[in-house]
């Protein structure tokens, strides 16, 4: 197993690809904290992957500074240690900048950006202690990349997760803590399926056209990336036991991004 007795804390990981990501690292021997906004997902998500202990439900509104400090405080309390963070939670709003409202602005990069730092400082805390080095892994996106209409925000949160998956591994190096993103294409969660009528309706093209003519129109074969492909770059980064690999980006999106 390669994550044998790892602890991996999970952020927004009740559904969709965190779920995923979760169920991926249980598999792999690694207890899995489930820390989402809703705390009864969570909880069933815990039950449903660890029910022999392995897995831990936490409520966590990534933007809560108190709410990131007690959720890890009751990680370490549970499980005595944090080897992996993957911060994953985001959302997703849909609007031309001369249009877009701010207060979406700042909840948007608040979710992406301010819950990765919080989150991030927490678990390096722990990492830094435990001496044996560790992993963090951001949610980026093709977006990281590249820019699309009608998502500023969203494409200015995940350029910014490079930018600071790069200081974390600069920082975090001599402690053995690695820092890398990844960088999916769309993936079909209720996040991608909430974009395409707003996205029909705002370009004025039908559903099928928005993901045939927008979203999967530069992939090398028509398909959506999928949240097991996700989850399988979020274990290599996982399990990778070097310095060799830290601040990387990798995309996974069947070619839509080239590098």
């Amino acid at each position: 197993m390669k994550l044998k007795d790892k602890v991996a804390v999970i952020t927004g990981a009740a559904s969709g690809i965190g779920k995923e990501i979760a169920r991926t690292f249980a598999a792999e021997g690694a207890k899995v904290v489930i820390a989402d906004l809703n705390q009864a997902a969570a909880e069933a998500t815990a039950k449903e992957l660890g029910g022999d202990g392995k897995a831990l439900g936490v409520s966590m509104d990534v933007t809560n500074e108190d709410q990131v400090e007690a959720g890890m405080a009751k990680v370490i309390s549970t499980f005595g240690r944090i080897d992996i963070l993957v911060s994953n939670a985001g959302i997703q709003t849909v609007d031309p900048i001369v249009d877009f409202p701010f207060a979406k602005w700042k909840q948007l990069l608040s979710i992406h950006l301010d819950g990765a730092f919080l989150t991030t400082r927490a678990a390096l805390k722990q990492m830094y202690k435990q001496g044996d080095g560790g992993s963090v892994i951001y949610m980026g996106s093709v977006h990281s990349k590249e820019a699309s209409p009608l998502k500023a925000p969203y494409v200015t949160a995940k350029h910014g997760l490079i930018g600071l998956a790069k200081v974390v591994a600069k920082e975090g190096a001599a402690h053995k803590v690695r820092a890398n993103v990844i960088c999916p294409g769309f993936v079909r969660t209720p996040l991608v399926e909430k974009q395409i009528p707003e996205q029909a309706k705002e370009l004025g093209i039908s559903e099928d056209d928005v993901v045939k003519k927008v979203m999967l129109k530069d992939t090398v074969d028509g398909e959506f990336t999928t949240v097991e492909d996700v989850a399988a770059a979020a274990l290599f980064f996982a399990s990778f036991e070097s310095n060799a690999l830290t601040g990387q980006s990798l995309v996974v999106s069947h070619g839509w991004f080239m590098q």
